[in-house]
């Protein structure tokens, strides 16, 4: 049996790309929606992830994108997240801006 999931342009392009990087259309699918959910809670407020990391350990971290927190640090200078394949993320606990890549994400809490 098939399935139609119905997403926006975004979403498929994340899709896409975690296909390509992972070699699976179906983690592509459920890595973008993830990300979508992750993304409305870091605009909303704090949000707790898990990703996996470059040297492959597992983080947990809590970040946002909140707009006054936001304005407050960014620079205005660079890429958005999305063009270089990452999200982007300002951690509450460390005071810094972190990214990580499409398909690095576990889970969001």
């Amino acid at each position: 049996m098939k399935q139609i999931v119905a997403m926006n342009g975004m979403t498929a392009h994340r899709a896409n790309v975690i296909a390509r990087r992972t070699g699976s259309e179906a983690m592509g699918i459920i890595k973008a929606q993830m990300i979508d959910l992750l993304k409305a809670k870091l605009q909303s407020g704090v949000a707790h992830f898990l990703y996996m990391k470059k040297d492959g350990t597992l983080r947990e971290a809590w970040g946002t994108c909140a707009g006054n927190l936001m304005k407050a640090t960014q620079n205005g200078r660079g890429l958005s997240g999305d063009q270089v394949n990452t999200v982007k993320y300002f951690d509450v606990e460390a005071g810094g801006y972190r990214s990580l890549r499409f398909e690095n994400l576990v889970q969001v809490f």
